[in-house]
């Protein structure tokens, strides 16, 4: 994605839409609605974020049916680590003036 070179505040805005995400998906929204329309740049590490966090809710809920029969708790597991390390990488790529796509994310806002 071929964006302007983004300002330092630009920057620390957009990685906060992905560490926000940390805590929960709510944060990311929260960032992105506030901060979408005083960037293009914001508002597309906005979206990623928001897409990896509702893909990752989605994966959870279905590991969590899959405790039945066990094998939900080392996916869950396995999603939780997946989502710290993706987060903090899309974040360090954000400071840097990055838009990182998240793999394994659906693309539910564009």
């Amino acid at each position: 994605m071929s964006l302007s070179q983004p300002t330092n505040d630009e920057r620390t805005i957009a990685m906060l839409c992905h560490i926000t995400g940390l805590i929960s998906f709510i944060g990311p929204l929260i960032v992105w609605l506030l901060k979408r329309d005083e960037s293009e740049f914001i508002d597309a590490n906005g979206k990623q974020a928001l897409n990896f966090q509702i893909s990752i809710f989605i994966y959870s809920i279905v590991a969590s049916i899959l405790i039945v029969i066990l094998i939900g708790i080392p996916l869950l597991i396995a999603i939780g680590l997946f989502s710290l390390v993706m987060i903090i990488l899309a974040s360090v790529k954000a400071l840097n003036g990055e838009v990182f796509e998240y793999p394994l994310s659906m693309k539910i806002l564009k």
